[in-house]
């Protein structure tokens, strides 16, 4: 079991308590007709927190009067793959050898428009080679997005419930925390295999970077190979934490611009 989300910096809108009370404990009940202006003040307030919690959705969850959810300028389209671009994580772990591939499994219907992209950055050798035959222990990283635009139902309960679970496809999750001043909401996601994401929603928009390494062993293509060495050890994701919000930043923005 993971424990609640770490809350890195201060809390977003939403977290004040609320301000809007009908009920006077020092009154009491008076009078017929004082009794009847109490229930004109409770008529008030309903009327006042109904207004406000209409007004939060408005303005705090992106709903319209409509009930859809705002689509804050952002764009979701076949190629919209094109916003990956990853600067900062290619800076750190070397600029991709291909393009972004488009995955088969995008949606493009009424209600919701959802692209998958992977780009795959260089692989490395980890230690010393063992001769001239190639083998040695070799690693690459590679990095996923996923982009949808929700256009009837407000993404939202399911993005936050997602955004919280203990395992992620059976793979556990070790550590979530709360990202402050990235979208309306955002979480970053560390499993138990060496992998991380970071999921946005705003709006109708809702965004998932992944940056997971993989680790293989080349035993060569000679016929007297040696005992396979001991794999190194694992690198350190939240390394690259940075990286990822950075580069998640320039996706939103190019998902609007596009």
């Amino acid at each position: 079991m993971i424990s609640e989300p770490e809350l890195v910096g201060e809390d977003g809108p939403g977290s004040s308590s609320d301000v809007v009370s009908g009920f006077d404990p020092e009154q009491g009940i008076g009078e017929g007709g004082r009794r009847r202006w109490h229930g004109a003040l409770w008529g008030v307030a309903g009327a006042l927190t109904a207004s406000a919690v209409w007004a939060a959705a408005v303005f705090g969850y992106g709903i319209g009067g409509d009930g859809k959810p705002d689509s804050r300028g952002y764009r979701v389209e076949s190629d919209s793959c094109a916003a990956m671009q990853l600067k900062e994580l290619a800076r750190a772990l070397g600029k991709p050898e291909s393009e972004t591939t488009t995955e088969l499994d995008g949606i493009e219907h009424p209600a919701l428009h959802r692209i998958r992209c992977t780009v795959d950055f260089p692989e490395s050798v980890l230690g010393e080679r063992g001769g001239e035959d190639g083998s040695g222990w070799y690693m690459g990283y590679r990095a996923s997005l996923t982009a949808e635009l929700h256009k009837e139902a407000d993404p939202r309960p399911v993005f936050e419930a997602s955004s919280t679970v203990t395992d992620i496809d059976g793979t556990a999750v070790d550590r979530v925390e709360r990202v402050p001043d990235l979208g309306d909401s955002a979480y970053l996601l560390i499993t138990d295999d060496n992998s991380m994401r970071l999921n946005v929603v705003e709006g109708g928009a809702v965004m998932m970077l992944d940056l997971s390494v993989w680790m293989s062993y080349n035993e060569g293509e000679g016929e007297d190979t040696e005992e396979m060495p001991d794999a190194p050890e694992e690198p350190e994701m939240l390394a690259y934490r940075g990286h990822l919000i950075s580069d998640m930043r320039d996706v939103m923005k190019a998902l609007k611009t596009g």
